[in-house]
């Protein structure tokens, strides 16, 4: 599914984000990317959907170069992915129904399935009596769940998470990671950067890669 290899990533050449970076990640594991702050987490994801390019080295996503794909060409390799954004990036003049929608429209899904779609998925992260609500009308934990649910409302075949419950209560965060697993059990490949160690104790079955300073430091 995703395969590094001797990847770089230098926003400057004092304080490199990531430091010869090989790996592989296999259809349908659970990993997650874990290190404290200033790790590289975050920028190990935006290399994984294109908001960054490598510095140097190569990265394959379903052995495609993604590094090499043209701009206009990106949409279509998000829209098999769902994103759990660290700042949100919902459409503040749009509803919260229209947020998550919103992928859906896109591919034609009727607009009878869709309607079902969302309410549930809405419901499933306890966010469905704010569905006519604007982002904005919303607090950061409620935004998260929005973005939650607007992330698997499309069964991805990938989902990657930056941080998906740093704005949640204990409770709701493990309800979160239960529907994470549950997608996971379906098919999707599941990629969570996390500096929680309790996020990554409640799921059983998956893989945990170590960064510091921009290196892997350890895998178990």
């Amino acid at each position: 599914m995703i395969q590094m290899f001797n990847v770089f990533k230098n926003y400057d050449p004092v304080s490199p984000a990531l430091i010869d970076i090989s790996l592989h990640i296999r259809k349908g594991e659970f990993v997650f990317i874990s290190g404290p702050s200033g790790a590289g987490k975050t920028t190990f994801l935006k290399l994984i959907y294109r908001e960054e390019l490598p510095t140097q080295g190569q990265i394959l996503v379903n052995r495609r170069n993604i590094a090499k794909l043209p701009p206009s060409k990106i949409p279509y390799l998000r829209r098999s992915m769902g994103i759990v954004f660290q700042d949100f990036k919902l459409l503040n003049n749009k509803t919260i129904f229209d947020n998550v929608s919103f992928v859906l429209k896109i591919l034609g899904v009727p607009v009878s399935v869709t309607k079902k779609k969302v309410f549930n998925m809405l419901r499933m992260v306890d966010i469905h009596h704010k569905m006519k609500s604007l982002p904005p009308q919303l607090s950061g934990g409620e935004q998260q769940r929005v973005v939650i649910a607007r992330a698997l409302i499309n069964d991805p075949a990938l989902l990657l998470a930056d941080e998906p419950t740093g704005n949640l209560d204990p409770e709701l965060s493990m309800e979160i990671m239960r529907l994470f697993e549950e997608a996971n059990q379906k098919g999707t490949t599941v990629v969570v950067a996390t500096h929680n160690p309790a996020l990554i104790g409640c799921i059983s079955n998956k893989r945990v890669i170590m960064l510091d300073k921009g290196r892997i430091v350890r895998y178990y």
